[in-house]
């Protein structure tokens, strides 16, 4: 097996602290921000040799679709454990990160639209009320626990690469970070939207992602915005 160069190793050991961390993998400039490369072109160069070695794969119609492949990265740890630093050994990061392998496919069910209407009953744990779907590698989130997806109307988050037509992957979860882009139901209005969470003294502003000046930030009282669940992946359908 060749070796990888410094910069290749950099990427991979990267990309796993950041799925270990974050949930779901970095975008290629966060990629080229770490290991102090300008140019997307030259990060998708060497991220081309990790997989051509099949140390991760990519998926061009999934926004931060890459996943890695655990069980290749655990043979290259084992033919060139010695030249790796001790104290990051690939595959121990990857055990600790996730348990289970990269080339089997992971079953989220779709459950509806992110549009005006009734509010989203958000039923994870009960797959079987859905009969649409949407597959995604099981390497590329480090949790399957209480996963949902929705369909995106609408361009109010297009700077954050999320278009209309878009699925967009959600934990289920009642609360969030400031600055995580969740959907949430917002009473009296009776919709479900997309927006960037914030929270400012007894109000939550939802924010969008569009430059456009018809698109304006989301304030209401906090008891009266309630969430769905986080995005932790987009995904582009090609037939789209």
């Amino acid at each position: 097996m060749n070796d990888l160069s410094d910069r290749q190793r950099q990427m991979l050991a990267f990309i796993i602290d950041f799925v270990n961390e974050n949930e779901y993998p970095p975008t290629i400039r966060e990629i080229g921000e770490k290991v102090g490369i300008s140019s997307t072109s030259v990060v998708n160069y060497n991220l081309n040799k990790l997989e051509d070695l099949d140390l991760l794969s990519r998926r061009k119609e999934v926004s931060r679709g890459l996943s890695l492949n655990w069980d290749r990265i655990q043979e290259f740890d084992r033919k060139t454990g010695a030249d790796l630093p001790a104290e990051s050994s690939f595959m121990t990061r990857a055990m600790d990160t996730l348990g289970y392998a990269a080339d089997s496919l992971l079953r989220v069910p779709v459950l509806g639209y992110i549009a005006a209407g009734e509010p989203i009953q958000v039923e994870p744990s009960e797959p079987a009320t859905t009969d649409d779907w949407v597959e995604l590698p099981q390497g590329a989130l480090r949790s399957n626990d209480s996963l949902f997806a929705l369909r995106v109307k609408g361009d109010s988050m297009i700077d954050a690469s999320v278009l209309d037509g878009d699925v967009v992957i959600l934990r289920q979860q009642d609360t969030a970070n400031d600055g995580e882009m969740v959907a949430a139901w917002i009473e009296g209005d009776e919709e479900t939207t997309l927006k960037y969470l914030f929270r400012e003294g007894p109000n939550v502003r939802l924010q969008p992602a569009n430059p456009n000046p018809e698109y304006q930030p989301i304030v209401r009282p906090a008891q009266k915005v309630r969430i769905n669940g986080k995005v932790v992946s987009v995904m582009r359908l090609l037939e789209q």
